[in-house]
């Protein structure tokens, strides 16, 4: 395996993986030109996003008896950090050792009033590439005020080869009984709902296709992870779960025998169909349209900030916050 990684906003810009007779593809959505990732379509193709990924209503949070206004640049909502949120800006990278394999710490800050946000936060994204084909995504902030944190990985995964076209006929196992329906502007509206039942039920795993036509749009919602269901108010402390990561999903395709789990320590998963990518222009020349890509993104719940049923995402001087998501890779 081998990974790309820029100082620009993160992005893992290539991640090459063998199939089973050992040919190497590239599994990732990308561009070859380093400014596109800057520009509005950019679709945060393997960026990291924060301060605070996926979408805060309105733009509008309170914290200690104030208001935080935030750039609306998603409808009339704020998305993954604001116009020029983690995915646009210049981290700071260095080699470091590491005992499982191959690192690499990019770190940012944040200063108090970036974006809005309240406090400076100094953010570090830690990649690992280990001995066993595993790819470790460890983020890790701290802060002097208390201020929302969700940091996420935004990688669009075709297990076939980023040029293969559509990944609808992927298989794909979420290891969540529950998920967070949305309103009419793509935000949670509060409510923790059974997949029991619906097409949002992969708790066995089947074709994306199989279910997408019924899911008005495609699919762009959060799951509540790792059995939790309507006790979602349960104790999360700095962005974790859990203190070790467990099997959030597992994404496989049958024409390749590539196979993906997603393990993390974080509540909650975005799962995205790429429904808004239409006629983008990637690496190689190829073109990227709608479904070319899934995302499995591990995070917060969207909207958390507004929403006091949801774990928090509230950081506090003298906390850590730590968010771990692991991809594995093999061949199934």
């Amino acid at each position: 395996m081998e990974v790309h990684i820029s100082p620009l906003g993160g992005v893992i810009q290539r991640l090459l993986v063998p199939d089973a007779e050992g040919k190497l593809e590239d599994v990732v959505l990308g561009f070859d030109d380093m400014a596109l990732y800057t520009g509005d379509g950019s679709f945060y193709f393997g960026a990291v996003v924060g301060r605070v990924a996926n979408r805060i209503a309105k733009g509008v949070f309170n914290l200690e008896g104030r208001q935080y206004k935030l750039a609306t640049n998603n409808g009339p909502n704020a998305l993954h950090g604001g116009k020029r949120g983690f995915d646009k800006v210049i981290w700071q990278g260095a080699r470091i050792s590491h005992p499982e394999g191959d690192a690499l710490r990019l770190t940012y800050t944040s200063k108090d009033g970036e974006e809005g946000y309240p406090g400076t936060l100094i953010a570090t994204v830690t990649y690992i590439m280990t001995r066993e084909g595993m790819l470790k995504v460890i983020f890790e902030a701290t802060t002097d005020k208390q201020t929302p944190v969700n940091i996420v990985q935004h990688s669009y995964f075709n297990l076939a080869g980023h040029a293969s076209g559509s990944a609808l006929d992927h298989t794909l196992y979420i290891n969540g009984d529950h998920y967070t329906p949305l309103d009419e502007t793509a935000v949670p509206t509060g409510e923790i709902v059974s997949v029991v039942g619906t097409p949002f039920d992969f708790t066995e795993e089947h074709s994306i296709r199989e279910s997408i036509g019924q899911v008005p749009g495609g699919y762009d919602h959060n799951y509540v992870l790792f059995g939790m269901g309507r006790q979602a108010k349960f104790i999360v402390k700095n962005g974790a779960a859990s203190n070790m990561p467990k099997l959030a999903a597992k994404l496989r395709d049958p024409k390749s025998g590539r196979c993906l789990k997603v393990l993390t320590t974080a509540p909650g998963m975005q799962f995205y169909t790429a429904n808004y990518v239409d006629g983008v222009h990637g690496k190689g020349g190829a073109v990227y349209n709608k479904h070319a890509g899934i995302c499995l993104e591990t995070q917060a719940f969207p909207n958390a900030v507004n929403e006091h049923a949801f774990p928090s995402v509230i950081l506090g001087p003298g906390e850590r916050y730590r968010h771990e998501v692991d991809y594995q890779f093999s061949n199934a």
